[in-house]
């Protein structure tokens, strides 16, 4: 009976690892026959957890929906995890989930196994939570509301209040959400506007599924236009700058809200981004510490070379027209040589 009850669990874990398991592998990993699965799933199934079938060589087992949630089976790294993300969940940007993470990360660590606790407790009491403003946590069921929408294909209508503090309805079909940690973005088609837009989650208001659904046509990445939206659109200036180090390195030092990266070749990228001012782009990229070269805009490229020449200066160089990128890097070549 402990043997028949302990493959049972084992049975129900590998249904909740993925979607579909055909009888063979499910005999494979439990080192029973065929004949023991059909048992095992019907013993499951009498119990109240609802494994579906489907017949023929292509068929298998799947844990499909029922009317309550069943236990589930983790391993000590998936328990560690759903721990660290309910505490986290209690204090994030995402109204009206706190108090439901407090109860559910109650209820797991009662039944944590106690060589887990440790790593739990250490990550939770030397982690602090640095909250953003209040006004851009957004409800969870607005959240809700917007994947439904987005998944459906159904449009949704909401007020909305821009950067500018100018309100507005829209009517929009909904694609997806792009979280960046602190605040919800939906890219979505804006209907009267005939255009793809980012709208903040938290600036929406009445949110309403309307129930006329949409096919749409040739969608956008939704992560490169929220990262556009972030790093280029708000500013008064935007700046494209070809910089001599591989793209992989570059964006792994330049957050997506700051900056778009794309490759040019191994060793090269160009970085497009924006600022109210441009000496915060020439000083951002020359933190970078990589060679650079301003492609546009010209104002940029003028201000470059002030800089550079108050640069010379600085050191008793006296200042002379700047070399152009070919005799640049002929001198670079030239040192590397001697």
């Amino acid at each position: 009976m402990h043997d028949t009850a302990g493959r049972l669990l084992r049975l129900l874990s590998l249904l909740q690892s993925r979607p579909t398991w055909a009888g063979h592998e499910l005999a494979a990993r439990l080192g029973v026959t065929l004949r023991t699965v059909r048992r095992d799933v019907d013993r499951l199934r009498r119990i109240g957890y609802p494994v579906e079938a489907t017949p023929g060589p292509d068929g298998g087992y799947r844990l499909g929906p029922g009317g309550a949630l069943p236990p589930l089976l983790l391993d000590d790294d998936e328990a560690v995890a759903v721990a660290v993300g309910l505490r986290a969940a209690t204090s994030g940007s995402v109204i009206g989930i706190e108090d439901a993470a407090v109860a559910a990360l109650r209820k797991l660590e009662q039944v944590l196994p106690a060589r887990l606790r440790p790593r739990v407790v250490a990550l939770s009491s030397v982690t602090v939570s640095l909250a953003g403003r209040a006004g851009d946590a957004v409800d969870g069921d607005v959240l809700v509301t917007i994947a439904q929408a987005c998944q459906g294909s159904e449009r949704l209508r909401f007020a909305y209040r821009d950067r500018a503090e100018r309100a507005s309805e829209r009517t929009v079909e909904p694609y997806r959400l792009v979280s960046t940690g602190r605040r919800w973005y939906l890219v979505a088609r804006d209907v009267r506007r005939a255009a793809w837009r980012t709208f903040r989650v938290d600036r929406m208001r009445a949110v309403t599924a309307t129930g006329h659904r949409f096919v749409l046509d040739d969608p956008p990445d939704a992560a490169a236009l929220v990262a556009e939206g972030l790093s280029i659109a708000p500013y008064r200036h935007r700046a494209r700058l070809l910089l001599r180090a591989p793209a992989g390195d570059v964006a792994s030092r330049v957050p997506p809200t700051v900056a778009m990266v794309e490759a040019v070749d191994e060793r090269s990228c160009v970085l497009e981004t924006g600022a109210d001012q441009l000496d915060w782009i020439l000083a951002h990229v020359l933190m970078l510490g990589v060679d650079f070269e301003v492609l546009e805009p010209a104002a940029l490229q003028e201000r470059a070379r002030v800089l550079a020449a108050r640069l010379a200066g600085a050191v008793g160089t006296p200042a002379g027209p700047a070399p152009s990128p070919a005799a640049a890097a002929r001198a670079r070549a030239a040192r590397s040589a001697g």
